[in-house]
């Protein structure tokens, strides 16, 4: 935990521009418990990711006043929204094999918070957390350790995926 927190704080001290820090933060101090939780029991608890996904929204309303970016807010909201709806979807489209409504809930949070920086990072985030997802599945499916039918956490790697876009778009946003 220690080590996840620690990456957690690094990429908000070099890569979160002082305007959302706050915001992130906010989303780090969910995401690090989050990612520990589903990574032990395939759960993401409403507990957990709804106050994560409200509080990101409303923290990056702060900036959004200060410097009159309301379009960035919008963005943000609207990029939540729409990746959570995805997710969703694909919770009810396919069931067992899409994604769960927690991994939804965390999009919520996540997508925002890389919203504020523009779609690119949306995608970027999105992008990076399944080409994880997918290279460590199938480095467990050729080690033996999962089959095709197994279930893995997702939140971990929609975490990790936020902290890289997060990173690739830095403190110039």
């Amino acid at each position: 935990m220690e080590v996840l927190a620690l990456v957690a704080l690094a990429v908000g001290v070099f890569a979160v521009p002082g305007s959302v820090l706050a915001a992130y933060l906010w989303w780090a101090a969910f995401a690090v418990p989050l990612v520990l939780v589903d990574l032990a029991v395939h759960r993401l608890p409403d507990r957990l990711t709804l106050p994560a996904a409200g509080g990101v929204v409303l923290l990056l309303l702060v900036p959004a006043v200060f410097s009159g970016e309301f379009d960035r807010w919008w963005r943000a909201a609207l990029a939540g929204a729409a990746v959570a709806l995805f997710f969703a979807a694909t919770t009810v489209l396919l069931g067992r094999r899409g994604f769960g409504l927690g991994d939804a809930k965390l999009a919520l949070s996540c997508a925002a918070l890389l919203g504020w920086f523009g779609w690119a990072a949306v995608l970027a985030g999105l992008l990076a957390g399944l080409l994880a997802s997918a290279l460590v599945s199938i480095a467990l499916l050729v080690a033996g350790r999962v089959r095709w039918t197994s279930h893995l956490p997702f939140g971990p790697f929609l975490v990790a995926g936020t902290l890289l876009a997060l990173i690739l778009v830095g403190p110039r946003s």
